[in-house]
């Protein structure tokens, strides 16, 4: 008997053990599927049933105005903010990155990037008051570039983009200086071609943090016409009190698409990881 045929029931046990893990992480999202189409009082009386006793979709018209707004509002918001924010976050996070690579003794320099690393371990709850006196004194409480800018600030990004730039071999950057390149020919033509798949996740992995959000935008926002699907959710459960059907309807609209999107875009993040870990 050679070693493959003694490794298959080692393999099969794997694989089950594998399959049966991914269920058990599968089912509450799958029973927040199947409670979207079950009245509340079916879930009170059998909350374990793994599908719902007829497919009615009369709970998405009766969510389709939260708080006073039109659900169209919330997941506008959420799509313009998301996507905004992405794409400031990820373009100062690499030009801030780039910098202190290329200038790491400036002045102030050192400072600024021990600050964006002190931030990846502070938690958002103690930053209520400084945000909002911060954006007391810029004018931007209740707007929408308030919640864009704050959105924007990635400090895990920023040390994503870092490492990266950091494995960049020495010798490229020195045969575009004496080509006569500037640093921003640099920059474009030759580092940021270089830096595409990290560039490609450290976008999915922004869009996926600022899409989940709800504590930040709860501080800056006045009104419910500036909140996003993750907020209109909470105060969905502080409005409908123990309407679970409808919750769950909603809760379903809210992590859809960042579900779909990481679906399709998960092989170009790994790409990216790896890319950022053994470059050079």
């Amino acid at each position: 008997m050679n070693d493959r045929a003694v490794n298959r029931p080692l393999q099969a046990a794997a694989y089950a053990f594998a399959i049966l893990t991914s269920l058990l992480f599968l089912y509450p999202y799958w029973w927040m599927i199947v409670s979207a189409f079950r009245p509340t009082r079916a879930i009170m009386s059998a909350p374990l049933r793994p599908w719902p006793e007829t497919l009615s979709f009369s709970i998405f018209t009766e969510i389709g105005r939260i708080g006073g707004v039109h659900l169209a509002t919330y997941v506008t918001n959420s799509l313009v903010i998301t996507t905004l924010s992405t794409l400031l976050g990820v373009i100062v996070t690499a030009l801030g990155a780039y910098a202190l690579t290329r200038r790491p003794k400036a002045p102030g320099f050192a400072l600024i990037r021990y600050g964006f690393l002190v931030t990846i371990m502070y938690p958002y709850m103690l930053l209520v008051i400084p945000v909002y006196l911060v954006m007391f004194r810029l004018g931007l409480l209740g707007s929408y570039a308030g919640i864009i800018l704050f959105l924007a600030l990635g400090p895990l990004q920023f040390f994503l983009f870092e490492q990266f730039f950091r494995k960049i071999p020495p010798e490229v950057i020195e045969a575009a200086i004496i080509d006569g390149a500037s640093e921003w020919r640099i920059l474009t033509r030759v580092v940021l071609p270089m830096a595409a798949p990290i560039t490609a996740t450290v976008a999915l992995i922004t869009f996926l943090l600022n899409w989940s959000q709800w504590f930040p935008i709860m501080v800056i926002s006045r009104s419910p016409d500036t909140y996003t699907l993750p907020v209109a959710l909470l105060s969905m459960n502080s409005e409908l009190g123990s309407n679970f059907q409808g919750i769950m309807a909603l809760a379903v609209l809210t992590t859809l698409p960042i579900t779909v999107l990481f679906l399709l875009a998960q092989k170009r993040a790994m790409e990216g990881m790896a890319a950022g870990a053994v470059k050079g």
